[in-house]
C-alpha cells in the first residue's frame, strides 16, 4: 500500500496580509475552510505573543468550522497553555518564540528547558491534546522530547531549505542526511515524525521521500502561490506533489 503523507497548511500569512491594512480581509478563517475542502489534512496556525499573525478569534472559529485537524503552534507560556486548554485543538506544536523574529528561528531547545517542556506536555496531554515538539534534527533533542512525553517531533527543515535556495549542493546533501538520520532515530524510539519550515514546491520532494515522515506543515509557499493561483489550486498542487 502506498504511503500517504499528511499536509498541514499553515494559514498565518493570510493573517499577515490582513493585518498589514488592519482590516478584515483576507480572512484566515476563509482560507482555512478552502484549504480544508481542497484536501488539507490539518490547519496549522501560530498564535504569537504579540498577535502579529492570527489571533484567538481566528483559532476559535477555525476549530469550530473545519472538518480536518487543528494544529496550534505555541510558545511554552502560561497564557498560551491556558488558551490551548480552553480551545482544545487536536494537536499543539511547542515552538520557540522571539518577539523580533520574522518567523520561527530554529527548533525548541528541549535539552536546555527540559522541566518546563515536560510540565507543559503533561498539562496538554491530560486535556487530551496531542503534543508535537518542533526541534532541530539532533539525537539528544529528539531523545529529550521523548523523555518529556511528546507524541511526535517536527524536524526543523530550515537549514536544508536555505541550502537549497543557495544552490549549495554539498550543504543540501549534508542537511538532508541530518534530517534522515533524525527521522530514523525518532521513529526507532517510538515518536511520530513530522517535518516543516521553509518547504516549497521546489524543495519538498526529497523531504517527502523520507520514509519515516508522516506529516509536513507548510505555510508561506502555499499562501504565496494562493495569491496567484487561488487557495484551492495551491493546496491541491502541494497535496499531489508530496504524495507522488
Amino acid at each position: 500500500m502506498k504511503r500517504r503523507i499528511r499536509l498541514g497548511v499553515n494559514i498565518d500569512h493570510v493573517a499577515t496580509v490582513r493585518n498589514a491594512r488592519r482590516t478584515f480581509e483576507p480572512d484566515p478563517v476563509h482560507a482555512a475552510v478552502i484549504a480544508d475542502l481542497a484536501g488539507a489534512d490539518q490547519i496549522t496556525l501560530h498564535v504569537r505573543e504579540d498577535r502579529r499573525h492570527v489571533n484567538e478569534r481566528d483559532l476559535k472559529l477555525i476549530k469550530e468550522l473545519i472538518h480536518s485537524r487543528v494544529n496550534l503552534e505555541m510558545a511554552i507560556t502560561k497564557e498560551m497553555i491556558e488558551l490551548a486548554l480552553k480551545v482544545k485543538p487536536h494537536q499543539t506544536t511547542l515552538v520557540p518564540e522571539k518577539r523580533q523574529e520574522i518567523t520561527t528561528e530554529g527548533g525548541l531547545d528541549v535539552v536546555g528547558n527540559f522541566e518546563k517542556v515536560k510540565e507543559a506536555v503533561s498539562k496538554l496531554k491530560e486535556a487530551g491534546i496531542t503534543v508535537n515538539i518542533f526541534i532541530d534534527p539532533e539525537e539528544e533533542q529528539i531523545r529529550k522530547a521523548k523523555e518529556a512525553g511528546a507524541d511526535a517531533v517536527e524536524l526543523h527543515t530550515g537549514a536544508y531549505a536555505e541550502a537549497f535556495a543557495e544552490n549549495d549542493e554539498e550543504k543540501v546533501k549534508r542537511e538532508l542526511n541530518r534530517i534522515k538520520k533524525g527521522a530514523k532515530f525518532a521513529k526507532e524510539i517510538g515518536l511520530k515524525v513530522y517535518a516543516g519550515h521553509g518547504l516549497t514546491y521546489k524543495n519538498v520532494k526529497p523531504i517527502a521521500q523520507i520514509e519515516e515522515i508522516e506529516e509536513l506543515n507548510i505555510g508561506h509557499s502555499i499562501v504565496a502561490n494562493a495569491i496567484l493561483l487561488g487557495m484551492k489550486e495551491a493546496v491541491e498542487k502541494m497535496v499531489r506533489l508530496i504524495n507522488e
